[in-house]
């Protein structure tokens, strides 16, 4: 006579659920980190993007200043960096203003970059002059078009390098004039450092510190 098979009694069973129950949760939590691990390396990732991106706008923009006679090449007002730089794409012809501000602090802070159309005439590289100033301060619907919000910072400071020191931009200036401009304004510094304080708590945070040499530039406005 064939023997009759045997099935799962009710305790096996519910020892089956529970070992499968517990699989699952471990496995979701598994899948669960892992998760939160790519989140957290893609944050990172996104953040030194941003950063490495700002530092390279910031360093280029230095590298491409022009000495005019009409303007200072390099201003800071405790507040805003403007820059007369040669314009950004090979073969456009003529300067360009930029700024770099930092703006609502107590809302976060963002490091914002500005900057102005190709100019082709003095009327319009002192009208982008002041236009940036005002960008700065009270940044209408019009000025908004030319910014970009680089960063999420907490502050910034710069200094520049004169007389073998760091010093701050604001306190007594290098009055040596450049050579034969015979404009009176006061010369390059050899240097600008930029410190950079990151938001505490976020996935890249602290001081960070980039020094810039100036080089050999010039140009003129026609």
């Amino acid at each position: 006579m064939p023997a009759r098979s045997r099935g799962f009694t009710l305790v096996e069973l519910l020892v089956a659920l529970a070992v499968m129950a517990l699989v699952a949760v471990m496995s979701w939590r598994g899948l669960d980190g892992m998760t939160r691990a790519q989140a957290q390396t893609r944050a990172h990732t996104d953040a030194v993007l941003a950063l490495q991106t700002g530092l390279a706008q910031w360093t280029a923009d230095l590298d491409a200043m022009l000495e005019l006679r009409e303007l200072p090449a390099l201003d800071w007002d405790g507040r805003t960096l403007r820059i007369v730089r040669a314009a950004s794409l090979p073969g456009q012809g003529g300067p360009q203003i930029v700024a770099w501000t930092l703006r609502g602090v107590a809302a976060g802070g963002q490091w914002m970059r500005w900057q102005s159309p190709v100019l082709h005439s003095r009327a319009e590289l002192l009208q982008a002059w002041d236009s940036a100033a005002l960008w700065a301060q009270n940044p209408g619907s019009e000025a908004r078009r030319y910014e970009v919000a680089v960063m999420p910072l907490a502050d910034w400071r710069i200094f520049y390098y004169r007389s073998n020191a760091w010093t701050n931009p604001l306190s007594s200036p290098d009055t040596r004039a450049a050579a034969g401009a015979g404009t009176g304004t006061p010369q390059l510094p050899d240097g600008v450092r930029l410190q950079l304080e990151l938001p505490p708590g976020g996935v890249v945070s602290g001081v960070l510190t980039r020094d810039w040499a100036r080089p050999t530039v010039g140009g003129g406005l026609p």
